[in-house]
C-alpha cells in the first residue's frame, strides 16, 4: 500500500489540521485527531481520483528527509505531528457480498458494533480499511 507523508497541525482554540505536502491543495480538519486523520484519507483519496480523472501525473510520495531537504516555503513545520496515511480508493458504492465469518468473530463484531452505534456493514468496511493501511 502506498503512504504519503501528511503534516498534523493543532492550535489553542482550533481543529486539527492535516495537510499533505506531495499533493498541495489537499487539506482536512476535525475536532479530535481521529476524526481529523479520517478526513484527511478520505481528502486524499478523493484529491487523487480527481488528479486521475484530469489525467494529471500523480507525485510519487516522498520521505521526510525529501520533503524537508526541499525547503518548500509553503509547508508549515512548526509544531507539525507527522503521520503517514495510506492511499485508498476513494468512496464508492456499496456493494452486497456473500462471505463466510467465524461465528464467535461475528458475534463479537455485532457486539462492538452495537455498541459504537454502527452496522455491521459498518464494521467491517472500517476493518477492512485498517487492513489495507497495513
Amino acid at each position: 500500500m502506498i503512504r504519503t507523508l501528511a503534516l498534523v497541525h493543532k492550535e489553542s482554540k482550533s481543529q486539527y489540521g492535516v495537510m499533505f505536502p506531495d499533493f498541495p491543495g489537499c487539506v482536512a480538519a476535525g475536532r479530535t485527531l481521529d476524526v481529523a486523520l479520517d478526513a484527511a484519507r478520505e481528502a486524499l483519496a478523493f484529491h487523487v481520483e480527481g488528479m486521475r480523472q484530469d489525467r494529471v501525473k500523480i507525485p510519487v510520495p516522498r520521505d521526510l528527509e525529501t520533503i524537508r531537504a526541499a525547503k518548500e516555503r509553503w509547508i508549515d513545520w512548526t509544531n507539525a505531528i507527522v503521520v503517514f496515511i495510506a492511499l485508498l480508493p476513494a468512496p464508492s458504492k456499496q456493494e452486497r457480498v456473500n462471505v463466510m465469518i467465524d461465528r464467535r468473530l461475528l458475534r463479537a463484531a455485532d457486539k462492538r458494533a452495537k455498541a459504537a452505534h454502527q452496522s455491521r456493514s459498518a464494521l467491517v468496511n472500517r476493518a477492512l480499511e485498517a487492513y489495507l493501511e497495513g
